[in-house]
């Protein structure tokens, strides 16, 4: 079996700024191995610890999807010492990767199911990954229709732009983006998240909703998708901000007696209002 303390060494062939205040890159990385890549077996939902020798490691989601093959995408915000080190690298760095771990979305669960996305801020970067798996053509047909919503403070935070072009334009898709408050030069919708998931009212009739963001839009959107008749088992969140070691070791990441790296990092609301409220 794979030692889960040793990372696999990667290599990044290229770096993204994706906002404008420029902490926010996406690092692609490609495995050194074949053998690593043919392992490294993930689903959209689970994180990686990326190890940077002499620096430590962070965990952090994954934002490519299974089927962009060949390679896997990390956003990182510039926040400490590890994630200034791998802001500061370019292509052409070695570091290493652990994982896959955690739990991904319950994907048998959603096939035949309607799906609703609910993202904010950096937080987006698994939701990336849950739309592009979702739109593969191998795999458009298993789910039923499927909507998005994504926003940000402003224009200049919303990540992915390319994609969201194309997920803007897509029929297979109703994609929303949005904004706090207005800004100059933008022409799309503005409003807090929370209030743009109640104004499109999607249907909860045989639907999931998927949400990740920031605490305080997680706060306000599951009272609205309550409304909107969401059962408390449909409303899937993920914790993947209180994680460390990733693999149950460190005991940092506990909520009551459940491990955000092990038991998680996806969790219905019904799971997580039976545990204490230190999320």
């Amino acid at each position: 079996m794979r030692n889960p303390y040793v990372p696999m060494p990667v290599t990044v062939s290229d770096v993204t700024v994706e906002n404008e205040a420029r902490d926010i890159k996406t690092f692609k990385l490609v495995f050194d191995r074949h053998e690593d890549l043919a392992a490294f077996d993930y689903l959209p939902g689970q994180f990686a610890e990326l190890s940077l020798f002499g620096s430590g490691e962070s965990p952090i989601g994954i934002a490519s999807s299974p089927t962009e093959k060949g390679h896997l995408l990390f956003s990182v915000k510039r926040m400490g010492v590890v994630t200034s080190d791998l802001h500061a690298s370019a292509a052409g760095r070695k570091m290493g990767v652990r994982g896959p771990l955690g739990h991904p979305f319950p994907w048998e669960r959603l096939e035949g199911k309607n799906i609703l996305i609910v993202g904010g801020g950096f937080a987006f970067t698994t939701l990336r990954s849950a739309i592009t798996y979702l739109l593969d053509p191998a795999n458009r047909g298993r789910f039923g229709k499927i909507t998005a919503v994504y926003g940000a403070r402003e224009p200049g935070e919303l990540l992915y732009k390319p994609a969201l072009k194309q997920w803007e334009a897509s029929k297979d898709i109703d994609f929303t983006m949005t904004i706090d408050r207005p800004k100059d030069g933008w022409a799309g919708r503005v409003g807090l998240v929370p209030v743009v998931v109640k104004e499109i009212g999607p249907g909860a009739d045989n639907a999931i909703a998927l949400v990740c963001g920031p605490p305080i839009m997680i706060k306000f959107t599951i009272p609205v998708l309550v409304e909107l008749g969401f059962d408390k088992e449909d409303i899937v969140l993920s914790l993947e901000n209180r994680m460390k070691c990733g693999i149950g070791k460190c005991g940092r990441c506990n909520v009551g007696a459940k491990y955000v790296c092990l038991d998680g990092p996806v969790f219905t609301w019904a799971q997580l209002e039976k545990l204490p409220a230190e999320y």
